[in-house]
């Protein structure tokens, strides 16, 4: 039985398997147990026994979100479904590998989520620098219509698909449900007021549900192996497999597909090959930018989504960032600052004017003049720009390495004031 069912067709030394070649292994055998006669419901059903959550960060159950769509007589007959390619939280890459190393994987998990949740037309909300899996999927997607897994009546079934490939200008802030809904309708990128939440009116106003991309590409294995299966994957109480990334000064980056569950060690020392000789584990983003710090006494820590929120954390992405004891850890998180201060949509005050005040802040310290007084700032920030002070969470997100970073680096930051300088710097 397969137990790689995310990378088992990728092999990035050479192109993305032709449909044949996906079809030769057990390729779209979802759609076809579709058009044998498996109902939507059915297709329901079997995604919310699997215990499938979401791969995008939150962690929601799959099926239970899908739920939420409006369904019957009196229900809008459009619906549409939305997955969320644009990725650009900092330090994660998984998505990217999916699409450019098997990108059918994705269009067939997009059949089966628009089948269940009755969507006759689908987005893919592309990052724009993905130029090559703007390639792939082009392709991908005119084959899947040659092969009729697209289109009118896909393969008898009376269930029409289309999948339209739409890539962004591009901000942080799109990988807001909402505001990529804004976005793809032609608006500016903010995040919308919820309720309503887009499964009951989202794109246009019709129920629509957004995915992520790795969440997609999970259905096909579902349905073509089933939920014992599924559930058989996962080392823990979370079930299937996940894509895990590391980057920073460690021997071998890159990104892998592991059973949730796997211990942190066995990811950054087996997998990443631990750290480049001569530099020791200071700490570590688990799942991205946006995350706590985590400490090399967390290494023996389960990769799943309940044993990383114990520790502080969250799972998120899955795609960690690793501090060295040589890289100073103040510039690192200014370096988040920066990113997250640039990326505010402006909507809403705390954000606008907090994560610039932020940003400000750690160049003073770069530049030798920060303060106690700073300090202080800094940690009072943490609070207004918390959970429930913002229209969104991007600054909720950015408090993250912000606050763990204050607490677990704090000689670190007085280091730079009683110096007058960032000690890093020889």
């Amino acid at each position: 039985m397969v137990s790689n069912p995310l990378t088992k067709n990728i092999d990035m030394s050479r192109s993305p398997l032709e449909i044949a070649a996906y079809e030769a292994n057990d390729g779209y055998q979802s759609v076809h147990k579709i058009a044998a006669g498996l109902g939507s419901n059915d297709v329901l059903e079997t995604i919310k026994g699997s215990g499938l959550k979401g791969r995008g960060g939150a962690g929601f159950p799959t099926g239970l979100k899908w739920s939420f769509v409006p369904q019957g007589e009196n229900s809008p007959q459009q619906k549409y479904l939305v997955v969320n390619a644009d990725e650009m939280e900092p330090g994660t890459f998984k998505d990217r590998l999916l699409m450019e190393g098997d990108p059918h994987l994705l269009l067939e998990g997009m059949v089966i989520a628009a089948y269940s949740i009755g969507a006759s037309k689908a987005y893919i909300f592309l990052r724009g620098e993905y130029t090559t899996s703007v390639r792939t999927l082009k392709n991908a997607i005119a084959e899947a219509y040659d092969k009729g897994y697209l289109g009118k009546n896909i393969l008898n079934t009376g269930f029409d698909l289309d999948i339209i490939l739409h890539t962004s200008a591009g901000r942080y802030i799109c990988g807001e449900e909402t505001a990529l809904l804004n976005a793809l309708e032609g608006k500016r990128a903010n995040p919308r007021a919820k309720p309503p939440f887009p499964q009951v009116s989202g794109l246009w106003g019709k129920p629509t549900i957004v995915n992520n991309v790795e969440t997609i590409c999970n259905l096909p294995g579902i349905l073509t192996y089933g939920i014992d299966w599924f559930k058989g994957l996962g080392q823990g109480a979370d079930a299937g497999t996940k894509l895990f990334g590391v980057s920073g000064r460690v021997k071998n980056p890159g990104c892998w597909e592991m059973p949730l569950g796997v211990s942190i060690r066995e990811l950054l020392e087996e997998k990443a090959g631990g750290l480049q000789d001569g530099l020791g584990l200071k700490a570590f983003l688990p799942g991205g930018g946006s995350t706590d710090f985590m400490l090399p006494e967390h290494l023996d820590v389960a990769l799943d989504y309940d044993e990383i929120a114990k520790a502080g954390s969250r799972l998120a992405t899955g795609t960690m960032i690793v501090l060295d004891d040589q890289t100073c850890p103040v510039g690192m998180v200014g370096n988040l600052m920066k990113f997250f201060a640039h990326e505010s949509c402006g909507f809403c005050t705390p954000c606008r004017d907090g994560l610039p005040w932020v940003d400000t802040i750690f160049r003073e310290f770069e530049e030798g003049r920060g303060s106690e007084k700073d300090l202080q700032i800094l940690r009072e920030h943490v609070d207004y720009m918390g959970p429930g002070r913002t229209f969104c969470a991007l600054a909720p997100g950015a408090t993250a390495p912000l606050g763990s970073g204050l607490k677990y680096f704090e000689d670190d930051f007085k280091a730079h004031i009683k110096q007058q300088r960032c000690p890093y710097k020889h």
